[in-house]
């Protein structure tokens, strides 16, 4: 193939191509992380209810749901991410490569201007919160009505609360509840 056969425009095509593959498995892996979540919360509340006066069991929870509600975090932020860099720098890389006026990649603009977007982010953040930071923080209120309140587990406790507050910020920051334009960043 001679240095002149391929195109900016085929270029940036195949990136953009890319990318919509790498949002493809990502969006199938943060949504198993849902799943996974549930089965893993399923065993820990197993666990505790059937080893009577051991609710420090219910202290695994929050490691859980922590470690997957982050990993649950980082993809859908990588998954905005691309949506943004598609929106704000490879289509306009894109368009200026081609007859002025078309449109490039239009679908990745058009489903953000939908008027109920912003209410189905609100209901995902509750839903997030719900199965990320909601849950453990039960988990927590079991083990401090219940005990046993030893230093270890109440220092266990204490750090896992202060994770499970770390992760409901990062959660509600990265929410893009705000109606705006795009901006680069």
């Amino acid at each position: 193939m001679a240095e002149g056969d391929i195109s900016v425009a085929k270029v940036l095509t195949l990136e953009y191509e890319r990318l919509k593959e790498e949002q493809k498995t990502r969006i199938g892996f943060r949504d198993n992380l849902v799943y996974a979540t549930l089965a893993s919360m399923a065993a820990v509340v197993a666990a505790t209810l059937s080893a009577k006066g051991q609710a420090n069991l219910a202290l695994l929870l929050p490691p859980v749901a922590l470690l997957l509600g982050w990993t649950y975090l980082v993809n859908d932020e990588k998954i905005s991410a691309a949506g943004r860099y598609i929106r704000t720098e490879l289509a306009p890389r894109l368009a200026a490569h081609l007859p002025e006026g078309t449109l490039v990649f239009g679908w990745e603009s058009f489903h953000r201007g939908d008027r109920r977007r912003r209410t189905r982010k609100v209901l995902q953040l509750a839903v997030d919160l719900g199965m990320f930071c909601l849950a453990p923080t039960a988990a927590l209120v079991v083990y401090w009505a219940s005990g046993p309140r030893t230093v270890v587990y109440m220092s266990v406790s204490i750090v896992e609360a202060l994770a499970v507050i770390g992760l409901a910020v990062h959660l509600v920051v990265y929410a893009d509840l705000a109606h705006h334009e795009d901006t680069p960043g």
